[in-house]
C-alpha cells in the first residue's frame, strides 16, 4: 500500500478582517495560522484568542462557569476541503499534537460531554458548543469541505500535527499523510 506524506508548507491566509489581516502568514504576521493545498487536500488553521471564545460563547448565553473553562482552553479553526477525486475520511482520532516535543491531548467529544454533565450545564448550550467543533469522523466525498474548532491545552510553545486520512469509500485506498509545525495557540493571559 502506498502512503503519501507531505510536509506542507504554510501560504498566506486570507481573511475577511479589514487592514492588513489579509497579508497574514504562518511565519510573519499571524503566527500559528496557516493554509496548505495539494492536489488532494486543502486544509486551513486559524488559531483563537482566548477573548474571541469568551466573546463567542458569552454572546450566545453560554454560563459563566462554561465560559470560563473554555477560555483557558486553546481553540484553532480547521477547514478541510477534499480536492481529490475519491473519498477522504477524518478521524481525528488518528491526529497527533505535540508541543516542545511532548503529546497534546485533545479533549473528544465525548469527554466535554462528560466534563458539562458534571458541572451541569443545560442541554441547549451544550449542543450549541457541539455544533462548533470539528466532526470527530467524516467521510468528505470530492469537493466536500466542513470546518469546526479542535481544543487542546494551552501552551507557548509552536504545536505540531501529524494528521492520516484513510482515503477510498472502503478507507482501504492509499492513505495521505500530512504534518504541520509552528501552529500556535494564545493562552489566557490572565
Amino acid at each position: 500500500m502506498r502512503t503519501e506524506a507531505k510536509q506542507f508548507s504554510h501560504a498566506p491566509v486570507r481573511t475577511k478582517r479589514s487592514g492588513l489581516a489579509w497579508l497574514c502568514t504562518a511565519a510573519l504576521l499571524c503566527p500559528g495560522s496557516g493554509r496548505a493545498q495539494d492536489h488532494a487536500l486543502a486544509i486551513e488553521f486559524q488559531p483563537r484568542t482566548p477573548e474571541q471564545m469568551q466573546a463567542f460563547y458569552s454572546a450566545r448565553g453560554f454560563p459563566q462557569p462554561m465560559v470560563a473553562l473554555l477560555a483557558k482552553q486553546c481553540f484553532i479553526t480547521v477547514r478541510v476541503h477534499n480536492t481529490s477525486d475519491r473519498v477522504v475520511w477524518l478521524e481525528l482520532a488518528d491526529w497527533r499534537f505535540s508541543a516542545g516535543g511532548k503529546a497534546l491531548h485533545r479533549r473528544t467529544r465525548e469527554e466535554w460531554k462528560s466534563i458539562w454533565a458534571e458541572m451541569e450545564i443545560p442541554l441547549a448550550s451544550q449542543s450549541t458548543f457541539r455544533w462548533t467543533l470539528l466532526p470527530e469522523s467524516l467521510d468528505f466525498q470530492p469537493g466536500e469541505r466542513e470546518g469546526g474548532n479542535i481544543i487542546l491545552p494551552p501552551t507557548v510553545e509552536p504545536i505540531r500535527l501529524q494528521a492520516q486520512f484513510a482515503t477510498g469509500s472502503d478507507r482501504h485506498g492509499a492513505p495521505l499523510r500530512r504534518s504541520f509545525d509552528h501552529l500556535r495557540c494564545e493562552p489566557q493571559n490572565r
